[in-house]
């Protein structure tokens, strides 16, 4: 591992536990055992390293969601898939991570929002598609406002207005709207699924806790 590929993985690691402001560049380096002026030497400021922490992130989405599509049975499986992986994430990352990125750096925010309004689109909406197609989705449902409404719902988790820290949890936060995002598209069909997926989950739960 070269020195800039250790730097953006420390600084990752730091800034999803405990956010992106209150980690400094000197803290950083402390816990690399380098000096600041050598990390100076691969970024130009600290706006530019979270650049690069957010390029990993994004590149790792991409490559589960991709996963996910190959894995998975049906739509509904994919949606399964998909929460299975965020809820994992954010068991690890501060709730104030999107904030400070909104606020305090914006060109590394703007990159999140084009892969949501580029990427994800394209990801929920193709799922949508094809759920209808296979009967497991109502036919009446518009997908272009239904995936809007996904994304938007999604990204209000990180909104401190709405959830404060200490009475939900993340993934809590999490199911709760799936929950209602899929119970609202499905069809007959789609709701045995929903529920088989969901007698899975339990059993993995009860062997974990046994």
């Amino acid at each position: 591992m070269d020195i800039q590929e250790r730097i953006v993985l420390k600084a990752h690691e730091l800034f999803m536990r405990y956010g992106i402001r209150s980690v400094s560049m000197d803290e950083i380096a402390n816990h690399l055992g380098m000096s600041k002026k050598t990390i100076y030497q691969f970024f130009a400021d600290k706006d530019a390293l979270v650049e690069s922490v957010i390029d990993i992130e994004i590149s790792r989405t991409r490559e589960d969601c991709s996963v996910h599509r190959q894995k998975s049975e049906n739509p509904v499986h994919e949606i399964f898939l998909a929460v299975d992986m965020l809820q994992e994430l954010l068991k690890s990352m501060n709730p104030s991570l999107m904030f400070d990125l909104e606020k305090y750096h914006a060109r590394a925010f703007q990159k999140i929002s084009e892969h949501k309004n580029r990427f994800l689109y394209d990801v929920i909406k193709s799922n949508l598609e094809k759920g209808i197609r296979d009967e497991l989705y109502r036919p009446e449902i518009n997908t272009d406002i239904m995936t809007r409404y996904r994304l938007a719902t999604t990204f209000l988790l990180f909104n401190p207005e709405l959830f404060s820290t200490g009475k939900y949890t993340l993934p809590q936060v999490m199911e709760e709207i799936t929950d209602n995002f899929l119970y609202g598209l499905v069809t007959t069909k789609g709701l045995k699924l929903i529920q088989k997926y969901k007698q899975q989950r339990l059993k993995t739960k009860n062997v974990t806790y046994e």
